[in-house]
């Protein structure tokens, strides 16, 4: 990465924005011999492998949310950014689909919140699931249909629901979090040593081929001694790690199907972003329920073939991104804020800015 860096970077240039350029072109494409891969398990002085704690999760309380026992893990720390936990696809073979299938069928649902929330009426996306399920189904044959709702999701929020806007939660715009999801993030936060985690928001991002995330920094949450975990399902994305500056040059690697990121410590304030989404046909392949066998108590459970039919059309074209935080630490609470003047000009103020947010979770970096 740093010889690549040096070839486009000037002195005084942002070089994150550089770097997320070089990957978002399209013509001519860029190398990617310089992206890290940790699917390939190789280890140098960049990239060496981190013993997670395999007492503090028993391999059957792991194989509930359909994870392999901790001990099987492949976990790696990258050079110079302290904090940083790459896990290599922990889940068992067969538990992703249900990961995917509550990602496109479960957390849309209301109460949460998602992008078409911002120009549609309730009702309209009240069940963006079975709205779609006809046109996704079938092969269309002919003319190109409209696209469905799922396939305009572009983000949902989860528990404290982030405000694009003022980029702040609140204890007002809550919603119970998922159980499930909850009882998984504390299984790979405990794991990497993080013990106590309590997941209190999400915010999923749904990416097309054609998509890409803005560099930015995680600094809503009131307490960043708390990890940020990131999973990814579906397509690969080029994932960009930076400094505290956009001047630091940021560090490439893949993010595959199943990977699992964990921002602590000092890389928990660190500047990211997804400039690109790669196809990843192989590991989207691996995906396919099969027939599994889950033991009692798990959260995990078997996806129908009707429902699987239309979660890997979905997939085999787009990449899901799940991150999960912990917003207040132990004792914490939200400021109160008081109204402000003129606060209903304001607020229809508010809608025309969301509308900026409604197709993409960030602003894009051109």
């Amino acid at each position: 990465m740093a010889k690549m860096a040096a070839s486009v970077v000037e002195t005084g240039e942002d070089a994150f924005r550089k770097i997320f350029k070089l990957y978002k072109r399209r013509t001519p494409p860029p190398d990617f011999n310089d992206v890290i891969d940790f699917s390939k398990c190789v280890t140098n002085d960049k990239i060496f492998p981190v013993k997670l704690d395999s007492a503090a999760v028993r391999d059957s309380d792991a194989a509930k949310v359909g994870l392999h026992p901790v001990q099987d893990w492949k976990a790696f720390n990258l050079q110079g950014y302290p904090g940083f936990i790459f896990i290599t696809n922990p889940f068992r073979r067969g538990s992703q689909p249900f990961w995917v299938r509550q990602c496109l069928k479960t957390y849309p649902q209301k109460p949460n919140v998602c992008n078409l929330d911002m120009h549609m009426s309730p009702t309209d996306t009240q069940d963006i699931w079975t709205k779609s399920v006809p046109n996704l189904s079938c092969l269309s044959v002919g003319k190109r249909e409209p696209r469905t709702l799922l396939e305009r999701l572009r983000w949902v929020t989860l528990g404290y629901h982030y405000n694009w806007n003022s980029k702040t939660y609140s204890a007002n715009h809550y919603t119970p979090f998922p159980s499930e999801l909850h009882l998984l993030s504390s299984q790979i936060a405990t794991a990497c040593g993080f013990t106590g985690f309590n997941a209190e928001a999400g915010i999923l991002n749904y990416y097309r081929s054609d998509s890409s995330l803005g560099i930015h920094v995680d600094e809503s949450e009131l307490d960043h001694s708390r990890p940020l975990l990131s999973f990814s399902f579906g397509q690969s994305a080029i994932f960009l790690l930076g400094g505290t500056h956009r001047q630091d040059t940021p560090t490439a690697m893949y993010m595959h199907s199943g990977d699992v990121m964990i921002m602590s410590g000092q890389s928990r304030l660190l500047y990211h972003a997804v400039p690109r989404i790669v196809p990843a046909n192989q590991e989207v392949a691996a995906l396919e329920p099969g027939q599994c066998s889950w033991e009692g108590g798990a959260v995990v459970e078997q996806v129908s073939e009707e429902d699987w039919t239309v979660c890997s059309r979905y997939i085999h074209s787009s990449r899901i991104n799940m991150t999960v935080r912990q917003v207040l630490g132990q004792g914490q609470s939200f400021p109160e804020i008081p109204p402000l003047p003129g606060h209903i000009e304001e607020h229809q103020e508010d809608n025309t800015k969301r509308k900026r947010y409604s197709d993409s979770p960030y602003t894009e970096e051109t």
